[in-house]
């Protein structure tokens, strides 16, 4: 347990130290001006950052991973599918709710749109399209194909906004299904698929358990748009929320109402799976003592992590895109760094990259998906800044984007394909919405104004989650064409073999 410990903690420094050094590098050159008291609750902000990425991994690794396995496997045994089908509905309401990340997101539109009503809606969303995914797996269906019908239906629904006057909600809408699988989602939703895929056997189990966290991103945004087909008139945005707390002291006053809100959102969760313990799974005391110990650090973790969120990153987040926004080159070439590493600070990022590896048998490596994913992320970053800079609608980059996408999955293997629309939806977690949503927001309005946050700042959380689904693939592309490619260099070298003799034995 103690080397675990230090191996979450060794992770977690690797991945917030370079987003730390190059803001306070920043600091201190022209580009950017932090006062002393600023400097330090940042400081205080990383450390406690630190710690929160690291009693969450190991958290989730205790508990929900092994959650979503035992409900996925047990549920899938026992009662077939008409007690998983419901299940799945109500745990993906109310792992949801419990999404950091989503209440990041909620928090910065709440001058425009009601939180609650965001977050039901949102919730609502992924349990179906959390249903939807398990439908997928037991019947082992083609997961492109489904991704390419609701992803039709995503741009049909685009076209009817356009038709009503309210393109301003296409980003948004798009960014609640980025939002909605991060650290609480995605540990779970993926061991949820490999507890049915596990369950059920086959030769594709591996390659069926993915695809649900891809599924789920999908539902929120259908969910919004619908949403906003109820609204009347337009949404009135003001920009708050991103002021430095006034003392340190204001730091540890918001680390207990963070708190109670994790409390809140877990214990729901836990309520749901002590009912299913109690009535259908029947765990071993031993793994039910492993998963409490697990929420223990998991809510110690999350707790850190939003709290440094919201003290440190969002106003640091805020600040810098304001200040760099006078100068777009260096607006643009710091989005793509920022970018680039902001992905290695995200929890689920790393809960992703190891159950991929496992379940591959280590033909995905951790560090290929990392590098794909920080490329990936770095340039949608960058792009979504450009946008913002000439004032151009996010479709110019959503429809090529989805179709590319779309496309490639036609001739990469179906696991590669899973994969990357899984990697989508994890690279867009809590610290993008956090850091890089509050950056676009600081540029766009010191450039345009409040009045086109909406429609320019909001979508970079949607770009973050779609550009993962080309650089994977590519990285799929690349695998399959090597490997044949080498194939076809042995069996070259084996018929031009000079003194190959033939031997009759006739």
């Amino acid at each position: 347990m103690g080397k675990a410990l230090f191996d979450k903690f060794k992770e977690a420094l690797a991945s917030i130290l370079p987003l730390s050094v190059l803001v306070l590098i920043l600091s201190f050159t022209p580009l950017f001006d932090l006062t002393g008291q600023e400097f330090l609750i940042f400081s205080l902000s990383a450390v406690f950052m630190i710690i929160g990425i690291a009693l969450f991994n190991i958290g989730a690794d205790f508990s929900m991973t092994p959650m979503g396995t035992h409900i996925g496997s047990g549920l899938t045994k026992a009662k077939g599918l008409k007690l998983l089908l419901p299940a799945s509905f109500i745990m993906g309401i109310l792992i949801t709710v419990a999404e950091p990340d989503l209440f990041v997101l909620a928090d910065q539109v709440a001058s425009a749109i009601d939180k609650t009503a965001l977050i039901a809606t949102v919730g609502v969303g992924v349990g179906l399209f959390l249903l939807i995914a398990v439908v997928k797996i037991v019947f082992k269906k083609d997961l492109s194909s489904i991704l390419m019908f609701f992803y039709m239906c995503l741009f049909a629904m685009c076209a009817i906004l356009a038709e009503e006057g309210k393109l301003f909600f296409i980003p948004l809408s798009f960014d609640s299904g980025g939002v909605t699988t991060g650290p609480v989602t995605v540990p779970f939703i993926m061991a949820l698929g490999v507890g049915i895929a596990s369950a059920i056997g086959g030769k594709n189990r591996g390659e069926n358990s993915f695809g649900l966290v891809a599924l789920c991103s999908i539902g929120p945004i259908l969910a919004v748009m619908f949403l906003s087909l109820l609204s009347k008139g337009d949404l009135v945005y003001a920009v708050t929320g991103y002021d430095f707390p006034s003392d340190v002291g204001a730091f540890f006053a918001l680390l207990g109402s963070k708190a109670a809100e994790v409390f809140v959102a877990l214990f729901m969760i836990i309520i749901f799976f002590i009912v299913l313990q109690i009535t259908v799974l029947k765990l071993p005391k031993e793994k039910v003592m492993g998963i409490s110990f697990g929420l223990i650090f998991t809510f110690t973790g999350l707790t850190a992590f939003l709290t440094a969120v919201s003290v440190g990153f969002m106003p640091i987040g805020y600040k810098l895109g304001e200040t760099l926004a006078k100068n777009p080159t260096a607006l643009a070439i710091m989005a793509f760094v920022f970018g680039s590493v902001t992905v290695l600070a995200e929890p689920a990022v790393h809960v992703l990259t190891g159950q991929v590896e496992d379940v591959t048998e280590g033909s995905v490596s951790g560090k290929s998906m990392l590098i794909a994913l920080g490329l990936g992320v770095g340039i949608a970053i960058c792009l979504s800044v450009i946008r913002i800079i000439f004032k151009f609608s996010i479709l110019y980059y959503l429809i090529p984007g989805y179709l590319i996408s779309l496309g490639l999955s036609l001739f990469v293997p179906k696991i590669y394909t899973a994969i990357a629309f899984d990697s989508g939806g994890v690279a867009s977690g809590p610290l993008t919405s956090g850091f890089i949503l509050p950056m676009a927001i600081g540029a766009c309005n010191a450039l345009v104004g409040s009045e086109g946050v909406l429609s320019l700042a909001f979508g970079v959380v949607a770009m973050v989650a779609m550009t993962p689904l080309i650089t994977i693939q590519l990285l799929g592309f690349k695998g399959i064409t090597s490997k044949r490619l080498r194939e076809k260099i042995a069996l070259r070298r084996l018929l031009s073999k000079e003194d190959e003799q033939i031997i009759d034995f006739m």
